[in-house]
């Protein structure tokens, strides 16, 4: 048996993820006559007879054969639902859409969105948003391909400058795409569809080719086990009155009734229970004063509410499996491969569902950070203390990151006191982003400490006919060729020697503290002698201590190609003389 395939809805923050599932929502209930949808426990079905009621002239144009039972949509867009869709090896979302507004392009979130689609191996749709926006555009609901055929040139114009933009954009992360009405190959090219949420176009062609494209190369992954045991996700853990605490969940294979055993993944270890209901949301249009309505058993691919004893600590992005001999140790590998705790000079990770801890935990090692400790649930104060050890071996790794979760007062008090940053977020992109632009600051900071103590290589040149005078100190007038001198160096000539120590620097009459590449100054020099151990035309250095070479390593970053030549020319100058 062949199942709906899942799909969910990602993109920026208003790039318009929530209006476009509204306008999926509209436009089918709007169809009457093609079958309703479905409302499930956090997903929407919208059946086949209703996609092709939509989309006759599509399925005509395009020839698609389509035998799918429908579609499922997961009703909650964003990275965190989607990263609770989790299962071993990838995404119980067969399909995603990655809403992009059309005038903006990629944008910071649709980026992390891409990342973690490539991480999860999730084929997406790109549906360009809010096309009735650009200049000259027609405003006509419906198909796309129609209201594109009756656009003037200035409006394709625009259109094609928009969507070749979004092409070099996704070219740059690593994916071919084109217009949906261009692709040639859709294994190898991501189809754009340009849509409006707002004014309901494009929704057809976003329907049809979620069903074409499920149907032509997902078929495999569709089959199911109509009477077998059921696998699930756990997409959220809820408190409901009369019921306590119930978890909704994705099904995703065979089926599931009343009376049936089921593990799920805890805070410790697994939960054995028996389903105690199942449950669905009533159909629009029922008059009773239930929120739910009883089913006795469910089949893939659906959503639903169970109730069961014991589900207090069920983990949010756990699987959930039908009880037989394997399952509970089957869960507890999936959740302690998830989980870290080693001995890694990184950071410490916390989160509150197992989904967004995997997902977060990606993001880090696609950027070459090793996590150290990777957990569900709030950052007690041992946290803090373990963290500190990593912080003297690398104040940059040794931090916290508590997505969605919250931070014990202990643990706040004791980071405070220990000087341990912690950071918190709701939003995977902006955590990643406050700790990126704080090592940013931080690096910089350091950098400028070190600027400031360090003695930075400096070549000058003693002006001919410039000698104020000759000694006590010597006054004479220079030429910074290249680095920068300041006050205080010591000065050594061409063979290693020390002439004396740079008392002054004086500009247009004005002290200053040092002076750059190209200026020319007046400088008095301690102990120096003109005609004895400076002369007219002398080439001078500033004299670098041994222990600086290292640190002016660490920060070469900040130094030009000729200073770094510089560098190494006055390392060789002081080891021949040592």
């Amino acid at each position: 048996m062949i199942r709906k395939p899942i799909i969910t809805v990602l993109g920026h923050v208003d790039a318009g993820k929530t209006k476009l599932l509204d306008s999926v929502r509209g436009t089918a209930v709007a169809e009457k006559e093609a079958g309703g949808i479905t409302q499930h426990i956090g997903a929407t079905e919208l059946p086949l007879s209703l996609i092709m009621g939509l989309s006759k002239n599509i399925i005509e144009r395009y020839k698609f054969s389509i035998q799918i039972p429908g579609l499922l949509f997961i009703d909650t867009p964003g990275h965190e639902a989607f990263t609770n869709l989790r299962r071993r090896g990838g995404s119980i979302a067969d399909l995603a859409v990655l809403v992009v507004d059309i005038n903006r392009g990629l944008e910071e979130q649709t980026i992390e969105a891409i990342e973690i689609l490539k991480s999860y191996k999730c084929p997406f749709i790109v549906a360009a948003n809010k096309v009735d926006t650009l200049k000259g555009w027609i405003i006509e609901q419906g198909s796309v391909s129609d209201a594109i055929a009756k656009q003037n040139t200035d409006a394709i114009e625009a259109l094609d400058t928009k969507i070749y933009t979004i092409i070099g954009q996704l070219h740059a992360k690593g994916f071919a795409s084109e217009r949906f009405d261009r692709v040639k190959d859709f294994t190898k090219e991501v189809a754009i569809i340009p849509v409006s949420a707002k004014m309901k176009i494009g929704i057809e062609e976003l329907l049809m080719f979620l069903a074409a494209l499920s149907q032509r190369y997902l078929e495999k992954k569709l089959i199911v086990h109509e009477r077998g045991r059921c696998r699930g996700t756990v997409l959220e853990v809820r408190e409901e009155r009369g019921l306590g605490k119930t978890i909704d969940v994705i099904l995703y294979d065979g089926m599931l009734r009343v009376g049936d055993e089921i593990v799920v993944g805890a805070r410790a270890g697994t939960i054995r229970a028996k389903v105690r209901a199942l449950l669905e949301p009533r159909p629009a249009g029922d008059t009773s004063n239930e929120k739910f309505r009883n089913v006795q058993e469910i089949h893939a691919a659906a959503g639903v509410k169970i109730a069961a004893p014991g589900l207090d600590e069920a983990l949010a992005g756990s699987p959930v499996l039908s009880y037989s001999g394997h399952a509970e140790k089957e869960i507890s590998d999936e959740i302690h491969r998830i989980k870290i705790d080693s001995d890694a000079i990184g950071p410490i990770v916390r989160s509150n569902t197992l989904g967004s801890l995997e997902a977060i935990v990606k993001l880090l090692q696609d950027r070459a950070i090793r996590v150290k400790k990777a957990d569900v649930g709030e950052v007690p104060r041992k946290d803090v203390l373990e963290i500190e050890s990593v912080g003297v071996k690398d104040r940059y790794k040794g931090v916290i990151f508590a997505f969605h979760t919250k931070v014990s007062e202990a643990a706040a008090s004791e980071a405070q006191k220990r000087n341990v940053k912690i950071f918190e977020n709701n939003v995977v992109y902006r955590l990643l982003e406050e700790y990126e632009g704080w090592v940013k600051a931080e690096k910089e900071a350091e950098k400028k400490s070190k600027l400031s103590v360090v003695v930075m290589p400096a070549k000058f040149e003693v002006l001919r006919g410039f000698v104020f005078r000759h000694s006590g100190p010597a006054i004479v007038g220079v030429k910074i060729i290249e680095g920068k001198i300041r006050k205080g160096i010591e000065v050594m000539n061409s063979q290693g020697g020390i002439v004396g120590r740079l008392h002054a620097i004086q500009t247009e009459g004005k002290a200053i503290e040092e002076a750059q590449k190209g200026m020319e100054v007046a400088v008095s020099i301690q102990d120096a002698v003109v005609g004895r151990n400076v002369f007219e035309g002398d080439e001078l250095y500033s004299h670098i201590p041994a222990r600086h070479f290292s640190e002016l390593s660490a920060i070469a970053d900040s130094f030009s190609g000729g200073e770094l030549e510089l560098i190494e020319e006055i390392r060789k100058m002081e080891a021949l003389k040592a």
